[in-house]
């Protein structure tokens, strides 16, 4: 009896390893030969995760923690100095998991209706528009666009999938400085939806779905001004 609970504790993790692989793995072509003894950045990353998820048995491991995680490590195993380098991965995990206790919220289903969960984000986001412009609040509800089809995952990955990676730093830096980063991060949201004015005003229901879900190339100072300006504070470089 003990074997067959050993046995299917060994295939569970396994199978929790390759779900984790999944979402962090690309193709082998994808990467140039590694000297003997080096790790790929995908698998630093990997264990990173399996070790967070082991540690939080009640959270585990979810999809899209790996979209969090990337540009952290990324900033730390990128920097110039090789002392700071030799350091990215603990340095990483290290921010990742006080990260992840902010956040942690967005990634547990059970309290999506609860003040800090992503549904209540949502309906901050939505009710800023409204407050900031009817015009692209009414439309998308008379199209019954909901913010679920564009906005969850903008404010569950902290729009790390919507931008190149130096503009997602860019984003960060500016959240991360805000001791309100998640109203801030609001904000944000926002003013990427009154960019699009006159794109959403003019849309049918599929263009305005796919111009959301795909957000086009756009001078992020401009965004990040816009929603400094929706925050009431002034619009300037510390921004």
């Amino acid at each position: 009896m003990l074997f067959v609970f050993t046995l299917i504790g060994l295939l569970l993790l396994f199978g929790f390893k390759q779900q984790i692989a999944l979402t962090t793995r690309k193709a082998p072509e994808d990467y140039a030969p590694l000297t003997e003894g080096a790790e790929a950045n995908w698998e630093v990353v990997e264990r990173m995760l399996f070790l967070y998820a082991k540690l939080n048995p009640g959270q585990g491991y979810v999809q899209g923690m790996n979209e969090i995680i990337g540009p952290i490590y990324y900033a730390f195993a990128s920097d110039p100095r090789k002392e700071w380098r030799e350091h990215a991965e603990a340095d990483c995990f290290f921010v990742f998991t006080n990260l992840m206790s902010e956040i942690r919220d967005f990634f547990i289903k059970s309290l999506d209706e609860a003040e800090c969960g992503i549904n209540q984000m949502m309906k901050r986001l939505c009710d800023q528009l409204k407050n900031n412009d009817h015009r692209i609040y009414t439309k998308l509800q008379q199209q019954e666009l909901c913010p679920q089809y564009y906005s969850f995952r903008w404010l569950t990955l902290l729009l790390s999938q919507e931008f190149p990676l130096p503009d997602v730093l860019r984003i960060w830096d500016s959240l991360f400085a805000d001791s309100q980063r998640f109203s801030f991060l609001i904000h944000i949201c926002c003013a990427m939806i009154i960019i699009l004015k006159e794109q959403l005003l003019s849309g049918d229901f599929p263009s305005n779905v796919k111009i959301l879900q795909n957000f086009p190339h756009t001078d992020i100072q401009i965004v990040l001004s816009k929603a400094a300006e929706l925050a009431g504070k002034k619009s300037n470089n510390s921004y």
